[in-house]
């Protein structure tokens, strides 16, 4: 093996850490947060793995994170006697970033919010914290279990190259040494590093000591804990308060933004757990993106040692923006993973766990109004998966939803399906929306018309998940949910000998029209939908929205082709035009227009736009 190497970070390495020296300026104290909780991790997983090699800790079965400075030397040295790690996990976990949320990083970070700070922990890059204030690391480990003499020491200015080299290590664990630069002295400050500890760091599960200050400098023959070093999920609620609750938040969640909301319980019984479970105010930029294989989620413990990261384990999918943490009693504690997917006992837990988060969300939308919007501002979307996913608990979500509305106020989402129930007409079964890819285009659907003549409200739709999600929401309380573009449109009886009455008289338009557009178009019809447009599109129930079936072609996706319905309006001046043209060219160019506006207003994309503009073009000037 080499003892001594020189080696360039990956590519995305480099970018980060230039990032992190030269534009990260807010929240420098970051890197103390971030590189106790990295400890705390390394503490954790050698409990763990201890459970099944007792001899991993039999040297030192004391647990703890050592914080400690030294004024002459200008350096910070945070120590752990955790895991540790081998040569070939230093150059892993800190010579190149696996993740695949990098470059997001990386683009985020080189955008307006290059100075937010924040952004670090949510992609895996907290150990580059430390170039914030830092001009040097070193990093001095040892893997439990090796021998002394398989310690690697790893040392870099942050400039994109790094030194690695075997050492002798005596003790089990990791230490990381910060050389400061010259301006930031106010780390080498006891009562600071202390302060930020009570401020980050103190319910971290593990002691935090520091040595005491005498004349100035550090006596490492006499150390004190400055943290509580309790599991808060353990104690009481009557015992905790909401600024300690917030306090585990951002520590557990790498996050500065205050919580949303929380939830946390004890369940006893044949089965006994604690859940503690917060609700984040803000989004991680992964949510949408990577965020089904980047999940971080719960942590589940198991009498208070730590098993695993286990979102998909512990919630479902669609409430994996939730943090927080399960500590069960009865599991088995040398659970692997494998067994922890089959495991009666967690699939409990984490229908519990579902449950309290659904709870929490109807008392926020009951109590708190305005931070349930910012909740759905937020993960709204993401909460509408759970209508496909969540079958048990389609109705509880769909309660949670909310949506803009012909009677609501323009854009905002504000109108719950029982609102709308309870504005209903008498003799109402139906709940009527439409979906587009904008509000504006929703609003200004042509296949409102008529609902809206008759006072009847129509939810706006134009998330890109509504159309998928409506799928498989086919009813509410008993009321069924219909697009107003798709099949047959209902008529009371009046309307119904209205309706063939005109399409009797306009039978020859109807037959004219179909053979000027031929296969273009699946049938034509005189409309009950419109009042003012002259044409739109009607679909077949099971068809997909024009302006879906566009986006899911635009991500390379097979979408079969269907030809819609072209549905005339026989008193609106262009298609009297139409239906009094004698030239077929100009009939023909009149024609092509009623269905390709009606095309364009469903957010279907013109097959031939050039075609489009130079009819246009023909019927102006005619």
């Amino acid at each position: 093996m080499v003892s001594q190497e020189t080696r360039k970070f990956e590519a995305e390495v480099a970018q980060v850490l230039h990032l992190v020296t030269h534009s990260l300026y807010s929240h420098k104290e970051i890197f103390l947060r971030e590189l106790i909780s990295n400890a705390s991790d390394a503490c954790d997983k050698l409990r763990f793995e201890a459970l099944a090699d007792p001899q991993l800790a039999a040297d030192d079965a004391d647990l703890r994170i050592q914080i400690t400075w030294d004024p002459d030397a200008r350096t910070i040295s945070v120590r752990d006697n955790g895991i540790g790690m081998s040569r070939d996990e230093v150059v892993a976990n800190i010579g190149t970033i696996a993740s695949s949320g990098t470059r997001r990083y990386l683009e985020a970070m080189s955008g307006e919010q290059k100075a937010d700070a924040r952004l670090i922990g949510q992609f895996g890059v907290g150990f580059y914290s430390a170039f914030v204030v830092a001009d040097k690391v070193t990093v001095i480990t040892r893997r439990a279990g090796a021998p002394d003499a398989e310690g690697v020491r790893w040392e870099s200015d942050g400039k994109g190259e790094y030194l690695l080299e075997d050492t002798s290590v005596a003790e089990r664990g990791t230490t990381v040494v910060l050389h400061l630069k010259a301006d930031e002295d106010e780390f080498l400050k006891s009562w600071q590093l202390r302060s930020l500890v009570t401020k980050y760091s103190d319910h971290v599960a593990f002691p935090i000591r520091m040595p005491v200050e005498k004349d100035g400098k550090p006596d490492p023959t006499e150390w004190t804990t400055i943290n509580s070093a309790s599991a808060l999920w353990s104690r009481p609620k009557s015992e905790l308060t909401d600024e300690e609750y917030q306090g585990f938040y951002k520590a557990l969640g790498h996050d500065f933004n205050d919580a949303l909301a929380w939830t946390h319980n004890r369940v006893e019984g044949s089965q006994s757990f604690t859940t503690l479970l917060y609700v984040p105010e803000q989004p991680p930029f992964d949510l949408m993106m990577g965020g089904r294989e980047e999940r971080k989620g719960l942590k589940l413990y198991i009498k208070r040692v730590f098993i695993m990261d286990a979102a998909e384990e512990l919630l479902p999918n669609y409430l994996r923006f939730v943090r927080g943490v399960v500590d069960a009693d009865d599991l088995p504690l040398n659970v692997s993973r494998e067994i922890l997917q089959q495991n009666r006992q967690l699939e409990r837990i984490k229908g519990a766990c579902t449950k309290r988060v659904l709870d929490l969300l109807e008392k926020v939308a009951r109590d708190e109004p305005e931070k349930f919007a910012t909740f759905l501002a937020g993960f709204g979307n993401t909460l509408k998966e759970g209508i496909v996913e969540d079958t048990a608990n389609r109705d509880r979500i769909a309660k949670l939803l909310r949506f803009a509305s012909t009677k609501g106020e323009g854009a905002a989402k504000t109108v719950s399906f029982d609102d709308y129930i309870n504005r209903m007409s008498v003799g109402q079964d139906t709940i009527w929306y439409v979906t587009a890819d904008s509000y504006a285009a929703a609003a200004g659907s042509p296949q409102l018309e008529a609902l809206r003549a008759k006072d009847i409200e129509v939810l706006l739709m134009f998330d890109r998940v509504d159309e998928w999600m409506l799928g498989y929401l086919t009813e509410y309380e008993g009321k069924r949910l219909r697009n107003v573009a798709k099949g047959e449109f209902p008529l009371d009886e009046a309307d119904k000998a209205k309706q063939e009455a005109a399409t009797e008289a306009a039978a020859p338009l109807i037959e004219r029209a179909k053979a000027l557009l031929g296969d273009r178009v699946g049938d034509v019809r005189i409309s009950a939908r419109l009042t003012d447009s002259p044409s739109c599109l009607a679909l077949a129930d099971f068809d997909l929205a024009p302006h879906l079936a566009r986006l899911l072609r635009e991500a390379g996706q097979d979408v079969p082709e269907s030809k819609a319905v072209l549905e005339l309006n026989p008193e609106h001046p262009l298609v009297k035009r139409l239906a009094a043209e004698t030239d077929d060219g100009k009939a023909g160019d009149l024609a092509g227009l009623l269905l390709e506006q009606a095309e364009i207003t469903a957010g279907a994309q013109l097959s031939d736009p050039a075609a489009f503009v130079q009819r246009m073009n023909r019927v102006l000037l005619a």
